[in-house]
Parts: structure tokens; sequence; C-alpha cells
């Protein structure tokens, strides 16, 4: 059932392993996520957990070198199913982030390391910097790095599960399966005691584990929630620098595909101080209209994920207006 694996390059023989989950819903972004990661480290192997039988069918047909596409079916266990029924969608793929990555290192004993990959980043650059800073440390994480008018929100968790990488060591491994057993045990998208979806359960691991590192390369973990504090520019080979470093990887967090071809960027919440950075959203832009002519090729009447204007800028609206404890009541019913 699974896509055979293409070896190619071998970093140059030291190969990368990455993994990441999302359903058909998500697929688009998850193509520019796959492609680009594809395009900066041709080393790349990247696990793919389908949450539907579609996402599998449409991700096959694209035949991404060295991913392997692993339908949901097979991790989901007794106590996947149970806890599944009292979570919405976002809060079983936060479940699930652990989930896949913990089966993944119990299930695939050849690699020494694997990292964590949010489906709505887009790569710019190798990410191999941050491999060279990790080093030889167990666990590696980053911070959101809230700008001063966001920084409430360290409340709901310090750092993002956007990338998270674990080597199999006695550290790596425990911290990991802990992770595994807190997720399954609660997460929900509230915070509760001292708990935020899958998140905020990192905000100990600096102090639980001692072999835990902290990335503090810039160009990586750009998002909405920090982008104004750096300025942007483009090299002499064309490459987008965030100040004088490299950009790796920028969090699409909130873009939205329009059914009429267009893109909403993100909401004035995050773009109060400064605009969206166009370098960055205009190169995605770019990338997701190649990806959408792609798959539309193959499947011409493939649109999930694609929303109209009226119910992005209707939920945009309920997120700056609706008081919380309706918005937890429409939680229950509205897709992430």
């Amino acid at each position: 059932m699974l896509k055979p694996l293409t070896t190619g390059k071998f970093f140059e023989e030291r190969g990368r392993h990455f993994c990441t989950l999302f359903d058909s819903g998500y697929l688009f972004k998850g193509a520019v996520m796959l492609t680009s990661l594809k395009k900066y480290c041709s080393s790349a192997t990247i696990y793919v957990l389908c949450l539907d039988d579609l996402v599998l069918e449409v991700l096959s047909d694209l035949h991404i070198d060295g991913c392997i596409f692993i339908p949901l079916a097979e991790i989901e266990t007794a106590a996947l199913l149970e806890v599944k029924k009292t979570r919405n969608t976002a809060e079983y793929c936060w479940t699930l982030s652990s989930y896949f990555t913990a089966w993944l290192m119990e299930n695939r004993p050849n690699f020494d390391l694997i990292t964590y990959l949010d489906a709505d980043l887009m790569f710019f650059s190798s990410p191999e910097p941050l491999f060279d800073e990790m080093a030889d440390s167990s666990i590696a994480i980053i911070e959101h790095r809230f700008i001063p008018r966001l920084l409430h929100l360290e409340s709901k968790g310090r750092f993002c599960v956007e990338w998270v990488s674990f080597r199999r060591d006695s550290q790596g491994l425990a911290c990991l399966y802990r992770w595994r057993e807190q997720c399954l045990e609660w997460c929900y998208d509230r915070l509760e005691d001292g708990r935020m979806g899958d998140q905020k359960y990192l905000d100990n691991w600096p102090n639980d584990y001692s072999r835990t590192h902290v990335l503090q390369n810039l160009g990586a973990g750009v998002a909405p929630w920090n982008y104004s504090n750096y300025n942007y520019f483009k090299n002499s080979d064309a490459n987008i620098l965030v100040g004088d470093t490299p950009l790796i990887f920028f969090h699409f967090h909130q873009f939205q595909l329009i059914d009429d071809g267009s893109f909403f960027r993100l909401s004035s919440y995050y773009a109060e101080e400064a605009p969206a950075p166009e370098l960055i959203y205009g190169a995605y832009e770019s990338e997701m209209r190649v990806i959408v002519r792609t798959i539309q090729t193959c499947r011409p009447n493939f649109s999930r994920g694609m929303k109209s204007r009226t119910q992005v800028f209707s939920r945009r609206w309920v997120q700056a207006f609706v008081p919380r404890s309706v918005k937890e009541l429409l939680k229950k019913f509205v897709r992430y």
C-alpha cells in the first residue's frame, strides 16, 4: 500500500527524515510544502500520513520523489479511535502529530533522527543549517518569537509545533513517547490547566530534557505572528534574506485559497504592524498556482480546500468579533 521510496542522492550520503500529515482539504498546501522541501533537501525522505483516501490517491499521482504515503487506518489504534469521538478535526490532527512521529520511530528503525513538520510551510532554502545548529542534541524546537503586541499569546505556548526534531536516543525517545501519552490523554483547542492543544506541552521540555535545543536561526519559523520583527531582501542570487540570514521556511498560517483563483493572505489581526511581506507571499502564491494547475490537470474537478470569499471573510469576522464562548460551540461544527 505504501509508495516505494526512491533513494536519489543521500545528503550527500546522510539523508534527512521528515514526517507530516494532512487531509484532502489541506492537499494544495501540503503539496507545496513537500515539493519545496524536496527542492532544497533532495535527500529528504518524507513520510506523509494521509488522513483520507483522496489525499493518498492525488499525492500518488504527483510522483514526488522520496515521499512515502501512509494511510490513516494503518496507524489508528483502538485508543486513537476512542479519543477521535471527542475531538474536532484540528484537535485530532494535533493528537496525531505526536502519535505518527512516535509510530515512525517504532516502525522505521533505520533512521537516527526525525523531524515533524506542519503542512502549511514552504521552504525557501536548505534546512541543513538547522541540523548543523542542533548538532548532537536530542530534541530541537522553535519559539513563536511573538511580536510585542502578541506576547500574551505565549500563554498558549512558547513554542510552535511547526518543526520538532527527535533523535533516537534516551532523551529524544522519552520526550517523544511522553508527548504522545499527553496528547492521547488531552488535546483540545482551549487553554486548560496549563495545557493547550499539542503545543503547550513543549513549554516544559527545556527544563525536563537537558538535551533540548531551542533553534536560534532567524530564517526558520518566520510566520504571521512575528514577520513584522524583520526586514526582507533579495540577494544577488535572488534568495530571500531575513535581515542577513537566508529564509529557510515560512509558516503560512491563515492563508486561504479562494474558489475564484485568488488568495486570502491573513487577517488584519496579524497585519496591524505591517502588511504581509510581498517577497514571501508572492513566491508562495506563485508556487500554489503551479500546484493547483498540476493537480487539476490530473483531476479537473478537484477543489478541496478552496473556499468562497463569503466563507473566508465570515470566518475572520467571527474570529474578530464573536465572544469566545460562542466560538467554542462553533468549533464543534466547523472545519479547521
